[in-house]
């Protein structure tokens, strides 16, 4: 015997409650409409309930809760026993407003450090003019003066090898150390 159920209306489908995933971010973004829809004080258990009605996973509330306080969107305070939660819409505008305020006392400073700059470039470029064309040729010979010191010295380097006070100072040294293997 074969059972076949049915059901009250066969083209009705259910819809399964929570079919629709959110992510992390619209949590977030919903946790914070609730606080800032009433405006008020909740305690931890108020804002758990109140987010799984709105359609958040009731195990995901607290973490999302303890993300949005410690990013600052979100205040809590522990009075006696409880933890209290609170946020407000002026708060993020307030935020926006000190790190605005922020960015523009930088960029006064490094208006100050570019004209700073500018001057002491001028100041510097105030001694190389060029008067009567004879940089470019002073440039050309302080290279070639600094290439034929490099090649001078790697040549001094490879002469030290055969110094004559140094050969005399190697010999004196293995006589000594001649003398004192002898006298061991």
């Amino acid at each position: 015997v074969q059972y076949i159920y049915r059901s009250s209306h066969p083209t009705k489908k259910r819809k399964m409650a929570g079919s629709k995933r959110m992510s992390a971010d619209e949590k977030r973004k919903v946790l914070l409409s609730i606080y800032h829809k009433n405006k008020s004080v909740y305690t931890e258990k108020e804002i758990l309930a109140l987010g799984a009605k709105e359609g958040i996973n009731s195990n995901t509330v607290g973490d999302i809760n303890n993300s949005l306080v410690d990013d600052g969107l979100v205040d809590k305070e522990k009075i006696g026993g409880s933890n209290y939660f609170w946020s407000f819409p002026a708060k993020k505008d307030r935020q926006l407003q000190i790190r605005h305020e922020g960015v523009l006392r930088e960029i006064e400073v490094l208006k100050r450090k570019v004209e700073e700059a500018n001057a002491s470039l001028s100041d510097a470029k105030r001694g190389r003019e060029d008067n009567e064309g004879d940089r470019p040729q002073k440039l050309a010979r302080l290279a070639d003066l600094t290439k034929e010191k490099r090649t001078l010295t790697e040549e001094l380097e490879q002469l030290k090898d055969n110094d004559p006070q140094a050969l005399a100072d190697l010999e004196k040294e293995l006589m000594l150390v001649k003398a004192a293997a002898e006298r061991w």
